[in-house]
């Protein structure tokens, strides 16, 4: 007797309520699959490019902006900083590495940075094609920058002022691509990387050719402005030499103009707000689980009352009750696996939907499609919920009188 076949036609004989069971079933898998999947994700990429960053030097304003626009590119500036300034509070003793940044315009809403070679060795990446910038108006492009721009080496463009595609285009002078970094999954991937002095050189070309100078006069004018206007940046990456070092960002918050934010600090207070949301998800999600075992038990009781005097008729003809006991317990068991392949299968497509959209807008890509071992625990959750669910109706076969339930049917 193959029971397997048997379970199978009995849920094909009751389409509707075994398509709700396993409908609430696969609902549930895949808001809990999703979650984990956008959690290891987003996890991920927040610690993998705060790694080695312990503060962010920059203007006042909030925080967090500082730090996701300073670190993972995500957010408007605060404003910007004297270069001098910012130089001499890092000069402390405590402090092993500062890295300047400058942010303010991008090339196809990728942004273009301006900083140092130490950008680039802090988070590991390596030049694949051509080499790094020596002067102004060079620049280094991350992996996913080339792939989607579609630049290549010896590449010219123009950048376009602010942070968005839709800024005035710097059309007067163009940048040049002489290095492509390779893929390192961190925030370089999407930057495009060029000296300090290039920001600087393109913003002072750029308020001259808004005034309308002469040459001359222009040239004139520069030269002014290199004696008079201190140099400023958007914000400096900190690594301290030892944990004391955390001791100088209330100096500088309580001391100076400027603002020192602490990343660890404020992601850990950003995932605890994003974690209320996601464990509401979370429980709503095993609600519905929960919602569709006990669809599951519904479903296979009524089922158990209607098909009595087919399970005595099998009884008399030599089956157990033990095989049909096996045989309901299977019906739980397909029904539960069909909704973890389909719960995962659509979390996977949520991701890949979740992915383009920040891609689209953020550069990041969070489509890694493999699976979790959390999932596995979710596959014998949803196991046992199918057992458990078909096994109390299914404990019925053995309070069976055969010789009555013939006689009555």
């Amino acid at each position: 007797m193959n029971l397997f076949r048997i379970s199978w036609s009995n849920l094909k004989d009751k389409p509707l309520s075994s398509f709700l069971s396993g409908l609430l079933m696969t609902f549930g898998i895949t808001i809990i699959s999703l979650l984990l999947l956008l959690n290891k994700q987003l996890d991920d990429q927040f610690r993998k490019n705060i790694k080695g960053i312990d503060m962010v030097l920059g203007a006042k304003g909030s925080p967090l902006q500082l730090i996701l626009s300073s670190i993972y590119q995500i957010d408007s500036p605060t404003g910007n900083i004297p270069l001098e300034e910012a130089e001499k509070l890092t000069r402390n003793p405590m402090i092993k590495t500062a890295i300047p940044l400058s942010m303010g315009d991008n090339y196809r809403s990728f942004r273009i940075v301006g900083t140092n070679k130490k950008y680039i060795d802090h988070f590991d990446a390596s030049v694949g094609q051509g080499r790094l910038f020596q002067q102004d108006l060079e620049t280094v492009i991350g992996s996913r920058v080339a792939e989607v721009a579609g630049l290549k080496l010896g590449d010219t463009f123009s950048g376009s002022h602010g942070l968005d595609a839709e800024g005035d285009v710097h059309a007067d002078t163009k940048y040049k691509v002489v290095g492509i970094l390779n893929p390192s999954n961190t925030v370089v991937d999407q930057l495009i990387l060029t000296p300090l002095s290039s920001v600087w050189a393109i913003h002072e070309h750029h308020d001259e050719h808004g005034e309308e100078h002469e040459h001359e006069e222009g040239e004139a004018h520069e030269h002014e402005e290199h004696e008079e206007a201190p140099r400023e940046i958007t914000s400096m990456l900190i690594q301290f030499r030892n944990p004391l070092g955390m001791m100088i960002a209330r100096g500088i918050n309580t001391n100076s103009k400027l603002q020192a934010a602490l990343p660890n600090i404020e992601i850990n207070r950003l995932f605890s707000l994003l974690g209320v949301g996601v464990e509401t998800l979370r429980g709503l999600a095993v609600v519905i689980m929960l919602i569709s075992g006990i669809s599951v038990f519904v479903s296979l009781y009524n089922s158990l009352k209607e098909r009595r005097y087919e399970m005595a008729l099998m009884l008399s003809m030599g089956a157990t009750r033990a095989q049909l006991f096996g045989m309901l317990l299977l019906e739980g068991l397909v029904l539960a696996l069909i909704g973890f392949g389909l719960g995962i299968l659509l979390s996977r497509v949520g991701l890949w939907l979740f992915s383009n959209s920040v891609s689209s807008e953020y550069h990041y890509n969070l489509a890694a499609f493999g699976i979790l071992p959390e999932e596995w625990i979710l596959l014998g959750v949803a196991v046992l919920i199918g057992l458990l669910a078909a096994a109390l109706p299914a404990l019925g076969v053995y309070r069976m009188n055969i010789s009555r339930t013939l006689a009555e049917d």
